[in-house]
């Protein structure tokens, strides 16, 4: 399968391009928006990125799009509707993992190959960019967010991508699910504590429930992803190893006050915005702004930057959270849940049409519950 740039498509390679058009069917939502055998679906600079809103690699990867400026097409892998799990998505990624990229006839299934490759094929000149309708040209220059190697700024932003994608996100949101005492102000609902522990009280029944009818070659990976992620969530709920982990990040995070004031001397008295490298803003500035997005959204803000204790970190949240790339992916945080929640309900009734009058009652109960949030959320925060 040839690839630009000498990038390798990874993990789902073994599985044809062709396949996948005629399976994604399967999938309502590609159902729903285009016909899988459009001949531009098959057009070598069209980019599709498969995705859940509130999965912490694919709001990264969405976005270095984002600030790169590229089109492209989302089509959200809803995790509450077990999406990621259904045989059409699995021939993208075994690991039932988003997010994934397809670019022509390239697939890339894993997170830092997805970064490398976007970072490798859209930097620079003019960037060539189809949806099934519209030829995109992006602006002349295309934003670099990993500096050229040998420079400073190069090695600064290794060593601070390294430095933050080893910090244990999933440990820490399955630990605050599991722990809401460990968090102020957490924006997590109650109902998640209690449905992630049904999860883990029937995981032994549901596992032995499985069954791929006409798909043999996924149910062993499929068993054994299941089997990892349950053990990797009881582990999250030990107190003393999340409180273990949650001190190590204590740490990460004074290192980067401490590397934010470095910055400010090393500019002083030059006439530049500061980020976390320097004046410019790269790829280690979109990964710390993702991190503490979701650090705030678990209830750990307080207790790690809103306490004054590092004022380099508040003042870094405030500013990248007025980026348009940062508004356009993330959002309000204070609607990070309800953007999540919503979608998937209309998902669920389209899938499964209730009667009239059901579907009726639904739709008007989300439609009053949107209606107070807005509201409440504009009365509290604007």
């Amino acid at each position: 399968m040839a690839t630009p740039n000498n990038a390798t498509p990874t993990n789902c390679s073994w599985w044809p391009i062709s396949a996948l058009e005629n399976d994604a069917g399967k999938s309502a939502e590609v159902e729903d928006s285009q016909d899988p055998t459009d001949p531009a679906l098959r057009s070598k600079d069209r980019l599709v990125l498969y995705h859940w809103t509130q999965s912490f690699s694919s709001q990264k990867v969405r976005l270095v799009i984002a600030e790169k400026g590229l089109p492209c097409e989302e089509r959200d892998v809803s995790m509450p509707l077990t999406e990621h799990k259904e045989p059409w998505f699995m021939r993208l990624n075994l690991g039932e993992e988003v997010p994934v990229i397809i670019h022509g006839d390239n697939i890339i299934s894993d997170y830092n190959q997805i970064i490398d490759y976007m970072e490798k094929n859209f930097t620079g000149g003019n960037e060539v960019v189809t949806n099934a309708n519209f030829l995109f040209c992006v602006s002349e220059t295309v934003t670099q967010l990993i500096p050229e190697a040998g420079s400073i700024l190069h090695t600064r932003v290794v060593q601070y991508r390294e430095l933050l994608d080893s910090l244990p996100m999933d440990a820490y949101t399955h630990g605050c699910i599991l722990h809401p005492e460990l968090t102020t102000d957490s924006m997590i609902p109650k109902y998640a504590t209690a449905e992630i522990r049904r999860h883990l009280a029937n995981a032994s029944t549901e596992l032995m429930k499985l069954d791929y009818e006409g798909e043999p070659q996924l149910t062993e990976p499929y068993l054994s992803k299941q089997k990892k992620l349950m053990a990797k969530i009881l582990e999250h709920d030990n107190v003393s190893y999340l409180k273990k982990i949650l001190g190590e990040l204590g740490m990460v995070l004074d290192q980067i006050e401490a590397e934010l004031e470095k910055r400010k001397l090393e500019y002083q008295g030059q006439k530049c915005e500061l980020w976390l490298c320097g004046c410019v803003f790269t790829l280690a500035d979109i990964l710390l702004g993702a991190t503490l997005h979701r650090l705030k959204f678990l209830g750990l803000s307080k207790k790690y930057w809103e306490d004054g204790s590092r004022p380099n970190l508040q003042s870094f949240f405030d500013r990248i959270q007025k980026r348009f790339a940062f508004r356009k992916v993330l959002g309000d945080i204070h609607t990070t849940l309800l953007s999540a929640v919503v979608p998937n309900a209309f998902r669920l009734v389209k899938r499964k049409p209730p009667s009239f009058f059901g579907a009726s009652f639904l739709m008007g109960s989300l439609g009053g519950m949107g209606y107070f949030a807005y509201w409440y959320l504009k009365k509290k925060y604007i």
